[in-house]
């Protein structure tokens, strides 16, 4: 089995090109279900040699198992969509010929909603004027994080081949190396071309990265972290900002305001859809405080 488990994560290596914290996560789900099975097997008069041999109803009771051991919902939908993946490799080697996952399902969890900033909290964030090179570059940095809804990796791997400012356009790669071209604002316009002015002070001559740290090369996720936490302080916010939340910013405020969840799944790369309906959520949260704030029958008396 676990020989099986080596092929299928260099499969997704090589002809997949996935991340190394994502094989690390197949790795260890796929792993946790070997020793659950190899477990059994010494428990049992049936000997599991193989994948194959796994059926739907000795998955249920792995779930249930994992359920026991207070494992969230969400944690075991991933275990058992790193298994899914692994026997329909299966199937396309012929190694397996149905998958045992169909129908097994984990049990349901709170969906927690993703914090995000206000729009005037982002405003006070961004409004900063300061000559400082570093400064100048943190604020480039946020300002097209926040318009173009980025992950963190993709920030830090654009390249300034990649930014087309006549024509307001952003390359990015993201998850499963899929480029997709993204719209920028015109206030993050404004802040790349200030940056670009003073890039040369800080960036090595050879070094192609838009964000470069004070060292003269590509900026890290920990130094962008760092230094939006560092900005939120010094300009007085009343929240601990790290930069996800400016993509969550991007997704909820554009979805209240346009209403448009396939244009907004396009924008921040979402393979299924089912993953930006969380900003759905959010927005009805919003909704519903407004909703009772406002309506003559739910309004609570003073």
């Amino acid at each position: 089995m676990r020989i099986i488990v080596d092929a299928f994560i260099h499969y997704l290596k090589v002809e997949r090109q996935l991340s190394a914290h994502t094989l690390s996560s197949y790795q260890r789900d796929l792993t946790q279900a070997i020793e659950y099975f190899t477990e059994l097997d010494e428990r049992s008069d049936t000997k599991i040699e193989s994948w194959q041999q796994i059926n739907s109803h000795q998955y249920r009771a792995y779930v249930a198992r994992q359920h026991r051991k207070n494992l969230s919902g969400k944690t075991i939908q991933r275990q058992l969509s790193s298994l899914r993946r692994l026997y329909e490799y299966l199937i396309k080697e012929q190694l397996a010929s149905n998958n045992p996952l169909k129908g097994v399902t984990a049990p349901k969890s709170g969906r927690k909603l993703p914090k995000a900033p206000d729009i005037e909290q982002l405003e006070q964030l961004l409004h900063e004027v300061d000559s400082d090179p570093l400064r100048v570059r943190d604020r480039a940095m946020f300002e097209l994080f926040y318009s173009s809804g980025l992950r963190l990796s993709e920030l830090t791997n654009i390249d300034c081949i990649d930014i087309k400012l006549q024509e307001h356009q952003l390359r990015v790669l993201g998850k499963g190396s899929k480029e997709r071209e993204l719209p920028i604002g015109k206030k993050a316009i404004q802040a790349l071309k200030l940056w670009l002015k003073i890039r040369g002070e800080l960036a090595k001559a050879d070094e192609q990265a838009m964000f470069v740290s004070r060292f003269g090369t590509r900026i890290s996720q920990r130094g962008v972290q760092q230094r939006l936490g560092k900005m939120a302080i010094d300009q007085g916010l009343p929240i601990h900002l790290h930069p996800h939340m400016l993509r969550h910013a991007f997704a909820s405020h554009l979805l209240e305001s346009s209403g448009d969840l396939r244009a907004v799944q396009e924008l921040l790369g979402h393979a299924d859809i089912s993953t930006t309906q969380i900003y759905t959520h959010l927005n009805f949260q919003h909704l519903a405080e407004v909703y009772d704030k406002a309506h003559p029958r739910a309004k609570k008396k003073t």
